[in-house]
């Protein structure tokens, strides 16, 4: 027939770009986005899963084989598409924090689905990763697609996406905006972007709780923890992940990225998942700091809000998790800080420079354990009590020598924004939570702060 396609394969790309009218108001600059949500399979996964397979096949990959993926859902829903059309069986393994609708997606395919504890580490046996890496070495004639390692992922955005983006713009945008999961997006895009624009913009867009951000702030690996936006985000580093082609990174927390979901759809009939929500949210904040006036922004919106219903746009669980206003909940690292003001416990910091003896009298004079240490404005890590004490048992340096080499990065990094729910769980691994807003360090929380905060109406005030 005259204008059909051989299958729903040859739908993938093609995706419009549209202008952000209402929720882009408050900042100078224009905003646009690039809608991979409408792909067949749902995301911008189908130009990867396409890309994958092809190469697989290439290299002997034949039809009846099996593909085993480690995913979040998406890449997973479009290699389930490209299975049913060329015959492959799947097995897909999944976090538990992912939607009900993302798991029910791939089963609609045939797909076996794998569900796996979220707050473990990667390597440990029980990881999303590890137990796609066994499966794929226990099944015969399998194909192990390994999205965070496969160069044929950020290759599919180089081929692909980057070049539908220039051809549909003519290259007229000053800066890109992705989230950051596996790297494939942001860095085969980037790579493309930089060959035909030299003084573009490429900006990552990063969750609070994932390790991207304080490892680009401050080249030091933290403590990563747990968040509810799907997608982006990671507790290590892919390989197809180029952190040296991003000119920024912003970071925004699970409220954030789901208000801007809800607004996305209802303010501009985008219906799109929590990374869209959190790619446009990063966006706007990037604009608001650096001012961008006349420019023009770019944003790519992953996946739809279909997978989402019983989560971002389901309002009891909005309001369960305390992502609406009028969710009740226990507080935020704000009210801690306040608390801590109110009380004369104010924040002090070191430099690198700082000396030993300088730092431990800081520490007994305040009666706290662990300093941040922050060079040029910036934070550059901590130091403490067990530092200073691993430091003058060895012997070799004396209390004059500097506290640079003793920088640890034993620390977890939230906003004031953060929820105490949440923080309890980040200060259940890391020493201490440093607070940062804009990339300056506004504070610092430890156990024994969120105690006193929760504490304060129960425990009287001791007697003078």
């Amino acid at each position: 027939m005259h204008g059909a396609l051989e299958d729903i394969t040859q739908a993938v790309g093609g995706t419009p770009i549209v202008r952000l009218n209402r929720v882009a108001a408050v900042v100078p600059a224009e905003v646009y986005v690039k809608c991979e949500y409408l792909n067949p399979g749902g995301s911008h996964k189908d130009r990867v899963a396409r890309n994958m397979l092809q190469r697989a096949e290439q290299q002997g990959l034949k039809p009846g084989g099996t593909i085993i993926e480690a995913t979040s859902g998406n890449t997973g829903a479009s290699l389930a598409l490209l299975a049913a059309i060329r015959g492959y069986r799947c097995i897909f393994v999944m976090p538990d924090k992912m939607s009900q609708e993302k798991i029910a997606h791939l089963r609609a395919f045939g797909a076996r689905v794998v569900v796996c504890p979220t707050a473990v580490e990667p390597e440990d046996p029980r990881s999303y990763y590890s137990v796609a890496k066994r499966l794929a070495a226990e099944t015969l004639n399998s194909f192990y697609a390994n999205q965070y390692h496969n160069p044929a992922n950020p290759e599919a955005h180089y081929l692909s996406t980057a070049p539908e983006i220039w051809e549909q713009t003519r290259g007229d945008f000053d800066v890109f905006v992705a989230g950051m999961g596996t790297g494939g997006t942001i860095s085969g895009c980037a790579k493309y972007f930089k060959e035909k624009k030299a003084d573009i913009r490429i900006v990552g867009v990063d969750p609070v709780g994932s390790l991207y951000y304080d490892f680009v702030k401050t080249g030091r690996v933290t403590k990563p923890f747990s968040y509810k936006v799907e997608g982006i985000g990671e507790d290590f580093f892919p390989t197809t992940m180029n952190l040296a082609i991003i000119d920024e990174i912003i970071r925004v927390d699970d409220k954030e990225c789901f208000l801007m979901t809800r607004d996305l759809t209802r303010l501009e009939g985008l219906f799109v998942g929590g990374s869209g929500g959190a790619a446009v949210a990063g966006a706007l904040q990037y604009a608001r700091q650096f001012g961008m006036k006349g420019q023009k922004i770019l944003v790519l919106l992953p996946d739809g809000g279909h997978k989402y219903m019983s989560k971002v746009f389901n309002e009891d669980w909005m309001r369960e998790n305390g992502f609406l206003d009028d969710a009740p909940g226990i507080g935020t690292v704000r009210d801690v800080l306040v608390a801590k003001d109110r009380s004369g416990r104010q924040l002090v910091t070191a430099t690198p420079q700082s000396k030993v003896r300088e730092v431990i009298e800081t520490l007994k004079s305040r009666g706290i354990s662990q300093l941040p240490v922050i060079d040029g404005g910036k934070l550059r890590g901590i130091v403490a009590e067990v530092d200073l004490l691993r430091h003058l048992v060895s012997g070799h340096k004396t209390l004059d020598s500097t506290i640079g080499e003793l920088v640890e990065g034993d620390y977890a990094t939230v906003t004031p924004n953060t929820k105490l729910e949440l923080l309890q769980a980040v200060l259940a691994d890391a020493k201490v939570a440093i607070v940062e807003d804009r990339d300056q360090v506004v504070g610092i929380v430890t156990r024994i702060d969120v105690i006193d905060f929760l504490a304060r109406d129960s425990i009287p005030p001791p007697k003078a």
